[in-house]
């Protein structure tokens, strides 16, 4: 019951995403009476979904301590059919900051991971970049940022499908003595581990959309600054363009000889294409749709939840933990001297 134009839009969206994917199976988790009308008139995503009721929603405003308290709600009701096991991930448009909280509670986090972390794909010069953490972990330490590493680069293989991801440190400036003692141990660790032909160490804010690597790792109140900052650049960019070509009337005419490049340029930069960021490190799926997004939009959150699960995600990062847990000889959490290192989807419109 999330979103600016829910329960509707997750609907039409689940129409689309049924259509990619034949043999899934959605538990469609809200309002019964606003879902059932509307639910029968999308063909393919009435024939895919069962709905499940909860009478209660968690609104955009409400923050995550009292979002806690509220058992009835549509997201987490969906939650916790995640933490059973009866779904294989949750994808919702709804208050993320109550997803946060419900799934670092309800799901857990995986065995060896301190803390989760979000992330989300944009565009770069040379195709998509992953970028973590978003906002889930203001304060991190060395430990934290390389399993934030360890899960991007699975998250890239799995969802990008590429077969050696490229890994960057988020820095002040490339060279090695930059940056504080927490990104300089997390270098060093990286370079240690069975990443390490991976590891590009530092890299820029500059190389986030110049595509430098592959993931960019940084801590959450960095990552969070870094990606409003670029969606106010892109909003910015394509306000200026829009002025440019209604200034004149020979910009009109330039933009009419213009506008099939113009039209690839839009679908390459469409904020849909990038919908979906995603809670890594869960015991189970956590995927955040916008909640501005349309059924496009929302459909591709549901196409990277699918990618998780079809593509074995949380399996993957268990293996490499195990891999790496070894070289945890970092700070981790309480102060303690080391660190040790056909699905069905539920949906919460």
């Amino acid at each position: 019951m999330g979103g600016d134009r829910a329960p509707r839009m997750v609907i039409e969206g689940l129409e689309v995403a049924a259509e990619r994917h034949p043999g899934a199976r959605f538990l469609l988790v809200g309002d019964e009476a606003q879902l059932r009308l509307p639910l029968q008139s999308h063909r393919r995503a009435a024939a895919a979904c069962d709905i499940r009721h909860a009478p209660a929603v968690i609104g955009n405003d409400m923050k995550p301590t009292a979002a806690l308290r509220v058992r009835g709600s549509s997201m987490r009701v969906a939650i916790d059919a995640v933490a059973s096991g009866e779904a294989s991930g949750v994808v919702t448009a709804g208050n993320t900051g109550a997803l946060l909280a419900l799934a670092k509670i309800v799901i857990k986090t995986l065995p060896g991971i301190d803390r989760p972390a979000m992330a989300a794909i944009g565009p770069s010069a040379r195709g998509d970049v992953v970028l973590l953490d978003l906002g889930a972990n203001v304060h991190c330490d060395a430990r934290n940022l390389v399993e934030f590493a360890v899960m991007g680069d699975v998250f890239a293989r799995t969802v990008l499908g590429l077969t050696a991801p490229s890994i960057g440190l988020l820095n002040v400036g490339s060279e090695e003595l930059k940056g504080d003692d927490t990104l300089r141990l997390a270098a060093e660790t990286l370079r240690a581990s069975h990443i390490a032909p991976q590891f590009a160490g530092f890299v820029e804010g500059h190389d986030i959309a110049a595509g430098t690597t592959d993931v960019v790792v940084t801590d959450g109140f960095t990552g969070n600054v870094a990606l409003k900052t670029g969606e106010g650049a892109l909003r910015l960019f394509l306000d200026l363009l829009r002025q440019v070509f209604r200034s004149s009337l020979t910009a009109k005419l330039a933009y009419l000889l213009l506008r099939p490049s113009l039209e690839r340029l839009r679908e390459w930069m469409d904020p849909r294409r990038y919908n979906g960021a995603v809670m890594l490190g869960l015991n189970g799926v956590a995927v955040k749709s916008h909640g501005g997004t349309d059924a496009e939009g929302f459909a591709h959150a549901v196409d990277v939840a699918m990618d998780m699960v079809v593509h074995r995600f949380n399996d993957h990062i268990r293996e490499d933990l195990t891999r790496i847990a070894q070289l945890m000889a970092v700070p981790g959490k309480n102060g303690d001297k080391e660190g040790e290192s056909g699905a069905r989807l539920a949906t919460a419109p």
